[in-house]
């Protein structure tokens, strides 16, 4: 690995607090109603953080309740003793969104809310609306920076932007935040999306669960493996994988991508067609979606983020880290932000395949000792900056803040 280099890490104003608290400790005695606002519970980072938010909730002896248009994660709810209450607040009409500010009044009123949370444009408006008539505080999170391109759009995201209190997943977000709706610096919190220590934990994966996804993916024994995990779209790199596996001119190295086409067929057929272009169908395997990250982590031999265009965070790598295995990602957006360049893992210019052969044909030759030490960094740097414990504890303060 090249000398250490700080590649940048953003960790900004935090408010963390020991996730053994307890809401009556952190609020006075009281154990207040947070309600959260999401569109649906399918799948994607902010609704896991809404789940793990709920969960933290009702752990600290407060009631969680969470308003969505329902979805398959809604029975996790269940799970950790929350409320799941259905309602059309994935809706952009402004008559549905204005009827569910009216809905919203009334679970307030009804079960005595004390704080409402919105994690997405369309239903904070309505619950923005709600909270100003009950007098109650009201939360944002930007989960990814809301582009626009004329006044109508920006007008639109600025809801997000209206909060007591307004969160930002990563610093790229957070300076998005400041640069885009001049938000006061007293009102913007960083708060780090995180990973789950307790099942990215290396000593968690057996050889059965493994060996499984060795017999899944058909994946040789003597060849060494590079992940590329992330849904099947073009701004997520794989093409840059593909080329630079070309480049790297090594048949013993398996690009291995794992991620749904979520219907992007054509984008599937296209990667298809160059794998069988350059002759590499030896060296690169779609795998589609999996079940089962932790044991994909530890077959890996390196993670790859190859993205051409911002993450607004990049879980998958922190979650990398936290197995211990060597990164590499694209110098662009939040993902090096988890990332300690040249100790963790190595930062490379984004959509350059030369330059991603360079960085791992680098990490491959490590040594063991060298792998090692690099796999217990990693896993140090997750642990103490990155965890889903911290990111509830540091969120529940920012509820403490205003209540």
């Amino acid at each position: 690995m090249p000398p250490h280099e700080d590649a940048g890490t953003l960790h900004g104003e935090q408010h963390p607090v020991n996730p053994g608290h307890d809401v009556a400790t952190l609020f006075g005695g009281g154990k207040p109603v947070i309600l959260q606002v999401i569109p649906t519970l399918v799948t994607g980072g902010a609704e896991r953080g809404c789940i793990d938010m709920a969960a933290a909730i009702q752990r600290a002896g407060g009631t969680a309740i969470v308003v969505s248009a329902g979805g398959p994660m809604a029975r996790e709810l269940d799970r950790h003793g929350a409320r799941h209450i259905q309602m059309p607040v994935q809706s952009k009409n402004p008559f549905t969104m204005w009827r569910n500010a009216g809905r919203l009044r009334a679970l307030i009123a009804e079960h005595g809310v004390d704080l409402i949370h919105a994690r997405s444009r369309a239903p904070a408006w309505s619950a923005w609306w709600a909270a100003r008539g009950a007098r109650i505080p009201f939360v944002t999170t930007f989960h990814a920076p809301y582009n626009y391109k004329g006044r109508l759009k920006k007008w639109y995201n600025s809801v997000m932007a209206k909060g007591d209190r307004i969160i930002a997943v990563s610093g790229f977000v957070q300076q998005h935040v400041t640069e885009s709706y001049g938000v006061e610096a007293d009102r913007l919190r960083l708060i780090h999306r995180g990973v789950d220590v307790d099942i990215m934990s290396p000593d968690k994966v057996t050889q059965a669960r493994m060996a499984q996804l060795i017999q899944q993916w058909r994946l040789p024994e003597h060849q060494r493996i590079v992940l590329l995990p992330g849904r099947l779209t073009r701004w997520k790199g794989q093409g840059v994988l593909i080329d630079a596996i070309a480049r790297l001119g090594r048949p013993d190295v398996r690009a291995v991508l794992v991620g749904d086409d979520q219907g992007r067929n054509n984008y599937r057929q296209e990667l298809e067609d160059h794998i069988r272009m350059l002759n590499l169908g030896g060296q690169v395997t779609i795998a589609g979606h999996c079940n089962d990250m932790a044991a994909a982590y530890m077959l890996s031999d390196i993670v790859v983020n190859a993205s051409i265009e911002p993450e607004a965070f990049g879980r998958v790598i922190a979650e990398a880290q936290a197995m211990g295995r060597p990164v590499i990602v694209s110098d662009l957006g939040a993902v090096k932000e988890t990332v300690i360049n040249g100790e963790t893992g190595l930062v490379v210019p984004p959509n350059d395949p030369e330059a991603l052969a360079g960085a791992i044909r680098a990490a491959l030759d490590l040594d063991p000792l060298q792998r090692q030490a690099v796999g217990m960094d990693g896993m140090r740097h997750v642990r103490a900056n990155f965890t889903k414990a911290g990111m509830c504890a540091a969120t529940l303060a920012v509820y403490a803040e205003l209540l």
